[in-house]
């Protein structure tokens, strides 16, 4: 006899990110830190930003190979 086991792992909950988002925004309004609202978010549009990095270095050296290569 088989037996299928299905097993899904589903993370549910804020994460790391969002976690230290929140922590930010409690100290910023408690007015324990000064840093500006840019800083606060940092956690929430600094991966997204680093993956832009990552991605646009990728294409300037993919320019500069095929440049060279001529």
């Amino acid at each position: 006899m088989s037996t299928t086991s299905q097993s899904s792992s589903r993370s549910t909950g804020i994460g790391f990110t969002g976690a230290l988002f929140l922590v930010f925004l409690v100290l910023k309004l408690t007015g324990v830190i000064t840093w500006s609202w840019w800083a606060v978010t940092a956690p929430l549009w600094g991966a997204f930003a680093l993956f832009l990095i990552v991605i646009m270095f990728v294409a300037v050296v993919a320019f500069v190979t095929a440049v060279v290569k001529r």
